[in-house]
C-alpha cells in the first residue's frame, strides 16, 4: 500500500493556491479608505464577490476579490456560477476578501436574469460611478445633518 502525497501549488513567496467554484452572493465595489491625519483618500481596487460553494473541496461561504478588468469582461451578477483559483490574502486584518490575485477565473452559468428581482441583483456599476456619486455615511440621519 502506498500513500498518496496530494501536491499543492504555492506562490513564489510560500502561500498556497487554492481552487474554488461556486454561486455568486453579493457583488460589492472594493474600495480602501485611507487616512493619514485629516485627510483621506479612497482607492478602487475592484470588486469582492461573495460566493457559497467550494473551497479546496470544502463547502462553504468565501470572499474573493477581483479586478476591474476582469468584472469588465464578465460583468458578474447575483446568482452566476464561476470557478477558478486564488491565493489567500497576506494579511487578513487589511482585507475583507478571503482569497486574492484570482486567475483561470471562468463564468460557467448565468444566474436567472428575471425583471422580478431587486436593483441590485444585477451587474453593479463601473467604479468610475462609484467615484462620481461620492461617498455616504451609513447612517441616512447622520448623511443628512453634515
Amino acid at each position: 500500500m502506498t500513500d498518496q502525497i496530494q501536491f499543492r501549488p504555492e506562490m513564489s513567496d510560500g502561500r498556497d493556491i487554492h481552487v474554488w467554484a461556486g454561486v455568486i452572493t453579493f457583488v460589492q465595489p472594493r474600495i480602501r479608505l485611507t487616512r493619514s491625519f485629516d485627510e483621506q483618500s479612497h482607492a478602487y481596487q475592484g470588486y469582492l464577490l461573495g460566493v457559497r460553494g467550494t473551497l479546496d473541496g470544502v463547502s462553504r461561504l468565501f470572499v474573493i476579490a477581483i479586478g476591474k478588468a476582469a468584472h469588465a469582461r464578465h460583468q458578474f451578477r447575483i446568482g452566476d456560477e464561476v470557478s477558478g483559483i486564488g491565493v489567500e490574502v497576506a494579511d487578513p486584518l487589511l482585507e475583507t476578501a478571503d482569497l486574492y490575485r484570482i486567475s483561470k477565473l471562468k463564468l460557467i452559468s448565468r444566474g436567472d436574469a428575471s425583471r422580478h428581482k431587486p436593483p441590485w441583483h444585477d451587474v453593479p456599476p463601473a467604479l468610475t460611478v462609484y467615484r462620481e456619486r461620492g461617498h455616504r455615511r451609513l447612517s441616512a440621519k447622520t448623511y443628512e445633518s453634515k
